[in-house]
């Protein structure tokens, strides 16, 4: 089930965001990739990508706002900022027919998107994939990349661009920090997080 916080205001993000685009790179993506797409869309999509998990149960995907998601995120998981996707598992009675929930930041997804180079739509669907393999129990931050590969062949299964932890890995390769004693020596910042 997909369902959209009513602070939402699609119209509003994809302004802000196609004018920053213009006028940092001069090219701007087609305002129509960037429009969010609808619930029917993205409820097939859910469909496909919980069968190619392999996750049974109901799952219910909240399109909410920065604001939003910062709260949830300080609430859940004591990190005070906003981010792009978060899972919330189901647990106790009923938890064999429900699956969880995914959260999922339109603006954020959105600027994600521009920083990409693909439409808003194929950010949602990146974004519900790696939520899945969270409900799914993978976790990116403790085990040995398992859910890096299972992501990478499960986004190749679905048409997908490259995910959320390869970004972040290519991110994290690309910041240099210089080592202390020997200033024009550079080494690689390590981080595990988006």
């Amino acid at each position: 089930m997909i369902l959209l916080e009513p602070d939402l205001d699609p119209d509003a993000a994809l302004t802000l965001t196609s004018a920053k685009q213009t006028a940092a790179s001069g090219h701007p993506t087609p305002k129509k990739n960037l429009r969010l797409p609808s619930a029917r869309t993205l409820s097939r999509f859910l469909t496909e990508a919980q069968s190619a998990v392999r996750l049974k149960g109901e799952v219910t995907v909240l399109l909410t706002t920065d604001v939003a998601i910062r709260k949830l995120n300080r609430q859940f998981r004591n990190k005070d900022r906003a981010t792009d996707v978060l899972s919330f598992p189901a647990d106790g009675i009923g938890a064999e027919e429900i699956a969880g929930d995914l959260a999922i930041s339109v603006p954020t997804a959105l600027r994600q998107a521009v920083e990409q180079g693909h439409s808003l739509s194929t950010e949602i669907k990146v974004l519900i994939l790696h939520g899945l393999l969270h409900l799914a129990g993978h976790d990116h931050e403790s085990d040995a990349g398992q859910m890096a590969r299972r992501e990478r062949l499960l986004r190749a299964k679905l048409n997908l661009p490259q995910g959320l932890i390869e970004r972040t890995s290519k991110r994290v390769a690309q910041v240099s920090v210089l080592r202390p004693g020997n200033p024009k020596t550079p080494t690689r910042k390590r981080s595990h997080k988006p």
